[in-house]
């Protein structure tokens, strides 16, 4: 349980992990000593760093794809706010004074012929002659009835005029449940106040003109007050009254809607509980007490891990690596063996075999726990979803395995707040045994330190401890001559990839079996230039050696030599880039450096760096970039790999893709695998593969200062969407009636606008997310635009990220 039997394996063929870089001249050692203390805090983003117990316990909710799920707390739904106009507020106002003042008028009888509608419509016994004092009760109950009927139009014209649908709209029903219904409750509540004041304690106004007209309408109906020494009909009649004032209120608040959901929801709950069989409960507890080691009687081990991270002794990748480790255990039955060895290396355990517990510099932020590092964040637009608006912008292994192209002019900021911090993760990821990196830049670019790095191979530089296998450690002909026809090649000399494929393994299949190995990149380029003095003893040699099957392919090969369809010269032209002064002591022809091979990040978590050759070998540059690509399209697709992700980034892509590596890029997601891309405009490669690359690709970000060229080929890989557009236009309201038209000049001249309908048009317009001219000039600097796909299938929209929020 303490290593993975790679530790001390040495070797220069794909197996053996490659010890870190050591300065020139350092005698090779065995393996690295255990460090004698916690490794220093590594430099972070501005801010002190915080504990490794906060950083722990602090929630991680399940959020959508591309959001920094690290104390991330989901919005909550909100309509755009909206300000009443002014008119409006006036328009409430001034109905509301008039209306005070005409009932004021009303009871004291100061209102002309106020009462010639109620003696038009009632026997003239219930007055006295001449006068519009009662006579009888039934004069009195006419009276409070008619004062009613007077209240309840008042109060109609003055919500009429006043506006008072909208500014409730506004106020009560644009609001979620349940404070929507809360409110309406307040209001209803209030309201009662004012009809039964006598109900509520400490009130003293007088009641509206509400309960007493019905009152007196009912006795007039029943032809006396005797009807009400019934409780039946004296409650009956009460609570009629309290549920028509409510009513409104009820529709306000959407009380049966409301009350629908919560009752509903209840049964079907309790029925989905009763069918389902009882889970098993998840272990409670701080995630820094290790509640799960505990649930399952892990308690020492535990108990050590708590206090591990209490002091400090553990960093955020010694936690998850050991979280790895316990999975693993619960998954093949090693509880036992993962105890004992906790409680013998505790914070140590299962350490990198590079003997690293963390990077010497960190330039992002990371959260191991969720296997993500923050680019940005999320900008707040009309056309950004709630979820991510302000939210942070985060990669992983799950976004990277569907591979990820970037285009940016130079100074955009690829490197700075891409490949960086990308590679950062994926190193401290590898420590935890969750991955490996391969990182390929020009010599000084910034992606982290050497000591950043188990392997770094720097091509052209005597200085370099690791040597590039030019094979990849490779033993079949055929595949070796496959993924060097791809680097040799490339998409742009008219040759074909596979009568160059054919080619090379007509010579590497011969020299392998002659000489246990495959050719130097001097002696590759000799035999295939044709030199009678290597390829007549060659010949020589098969046929000696018993070999009959190589002997063909040779003469087959010296057949074709020289012919008009021949690639053999221009692959020796091509290598002719490597067998330069140099590169003379790498790709194998050199003694000091160690050989590295790519294959072994296919094996184990390692952390690669490959320098490319500085100013002056732009093509040899290129020509290796390609070569990488199509060997790690090739090694990862072996049948015998680990289960950690593995991940190759190009820090410029630029000649590397031909259609043969496009069409395996498009493979890699299935094999636990992915590449990021950078390059400064997507015309660095050939038109016929934009198309093909942009399928092929699952993740795909546009920088700041993109051409309208290199846009357009965004918007097309993006596509379009359906849009929601609303179009009002105004009309004025012509009214037929004296009394409409009389009704409309007043309200015109209360709220100071014509009385209009408004007739609204809604359409579904077909629209692209990201237009060509939107990307080049409507992105800000330190800005892009990204789009995500998951393995899994899930999609996050091309959205606006700020990478320096």
């Amino acid at each position: 349980m303490d290593f993975d039997g790679t530790r001390d394996a040495r070797g220069t063929h794909a197996d053996p992990v490659p010890r870190p870089a050591a300065p020139p001249g350092a005698v090779p050692g065995g393996a690295p000593p255990r460090p004698s203390g916690p490794p220093p805090v590594p430099a972070g983003p501005p801010g002190p760093r915080r504990a490794v117990r906060d950083w722990l316990n602090e929630p991680r909710p399940e959020a959508a794809l591309g959001i920094w799920r690290y104390g991330y707390v989901a919005p909550r739904a909100t309509k755009e706010r909206r300000r009443l106009p002014s008119v409006t507020i006036v328009g409430l106002l001034i109905p509301l004074v008039l209306g005070l003042i005409v009932w004021s008028l009303w009871r004291r009888g100061a209102v002309p012929y106020q009462l010639v509608v109620l003696k038009l419509f009632t026997p003239q016994d219930w007055w006295w002659g001449g006068t519009t004092a009662p006579k009888t009760w039934q004069g009195v109950d006419a009276r409070v009835v008619y004062d009613g009927l007077f209240f309840a139009a008042l109060v109609y014209t003055m919500g009429r005029l006043g506006s008072w649908r909208e500014i409730a709209h506004h106020f009560v029903v644009r609001r979620a449940q349940p404070g929507r219904a809360a409110i309406a409750a307040l209001a209803a509540l209030l309201t009662l106040t004012f009809v039964w004041p006598s109900a509520f304690p400490g009130v003293s106004w007088d009641p509206l003109p509400i309960v007493d007209p019905v009152l007196s309408l009912v006795a007039l109906i029943a032809g006396g007050r005797d009807v009400f020494a019934s409780l039946v009909v004296s409650y009956g009649v009460e609570a009629l009254i309290t549920v028509l004032v409510l009513l409104p209120f009820a529709k306000l608040g959407g009380w049966w809607p409301l009350a629908k959901a919560r009752l509903g929801s209840r049964p079907a709950a309790a029925a989905t509980a009763a069918a389902s069989p009882a889970a098993p409960e998840e272990p409670s507890g701080p995630p820094a007490e290790w509640p799960e080691l505990r649930a399952t009687g892990q308690h020492k081990a535990a108990e050590l891990l708590s206090s591990e991270v209490l002091t400090e002794r553990m960093n955020d990748v010694d936690c998850v690596r050991i979280l790895r480790a316990w999975t693993s255990a619960k998954r093949d039955g090693g509880l036992v063996g993962f105890s004992d060895t906790v409680l013998r290396r505790g914070a140590e355990a299962w350490t990198h075999p590079s003997g690293a517990r963390d990077l010497p510099v960190r330039a992002a932020s990371h959260d191991l726990l969720a296997a993500q590092v923050r680019l940005g964040r999320w900008v707040a637009r009309e056309r950004t979803p709630l979820a991510y608006s302000g939210a942070g912008a985060a990669l992983g292994p799950a976004t990277l395995g569907t591979s990820l192209l970037a285009v940016g002019p130079a100074g955009s900021g690829k490197t700075r707040h891409l490949v960086r911090p990308v590679a950062e993760s994926l190193g401290l990821q590898a420590l935890t045994a969750r991955c490996a990196v391969v990182v390929v830049a020009a010599a000084g670019a910034p992606v982290g330190p050497d000591a950043s790095y188990d392997v770094v191979v720097k091509l052209g530089d005597p200085e370099s401890v690791h040597d590039l296998d030019l094979y990849a450690d490779c033993e079949d002909p055929d595949e070796a001559a496959a993924f060097l026809a791809e680097g040799l090649v490339g998409s742009g000399d008219g040759v074909d990839v596979r009568r160059a494929a054919t080619a090379l393994a007509q010579l590497l299949g011969p020299y392998r079996a002659v000489h246990g190995t495959f050719p130097t990149i001097p002696v590759l380029r000799e035999l295939l230039e044709g030199v009678p003095a290597l390829l007549e003893p060659l010949r020589q040699d098969l046929s000696a050696g018993g070999h009959p099957v190589m002997l063909r392919e040779l003469e087959a090969r010296l057949r074709q030599s020289g012919g008009p369809n021949d690639p053999g010269p221009v692959l020796a032209d091509r290598l002719a880039l490597l067998d330069r002064p140099v590169f003379a002591d790498f790709f194998g022809s050199g003694t000091s450096a160690r050989p590295f091979s790519l294959r072994a990040v296919a094996h184990h978590p390692l952390r690669v760096r490959v320098d490319l050759p500085e100013r002056g070998y732009e093509e040899a540059s290129q020509l290796i970039t390609r070569l990488l690509l199509a060997q790690f399209a090739a090694v990862v697709r072996g049948g015998d790999r680990r289960g950690h992700f593995a991940c190759l980034v190009l820090d410029d892509a630029t000649g590397a893709l031909t259609a043969e590596t496009v069409r395996r890029i498009q493979g890699l997601r299935a094999h636990n695998a992915g590449v990021v891309l950078a390059l400064r405009t997507i015309g660095d490669i050939p038109e016929v593969l934009h198309g093909p690359l942009y399928g092929a690709v699952g993740c795909r970000m546009a920088f700041s200062g993109v051409t309208t060229w290199d846009g357009g080929r965004f918007a097309e890989s993006w596509g379009t969407e359906w849009v929601e557009t609303q179009d009002v236009a105004k009309h004025t309201v012509f009214a037929d009636q004296p009394m409409t038209r009389a009704i409309h000049a007043l309200r015109k001249l209360v709220t100071g606008k014509a009385v209009t309908t408004d007739a609204v048009t809604v359409r579904q317009v077909e629209r692209e997310r990201w237009s060509a001219s939107e990307l080049a000039h409507a992105v800000p600097p330190g800005h892009a635009v990204l789009s995500l796909t998951s393995v899994e299938g899930e999609h996050a929209p091309p959205l606006l990220v700020d990478l320096r929020g």
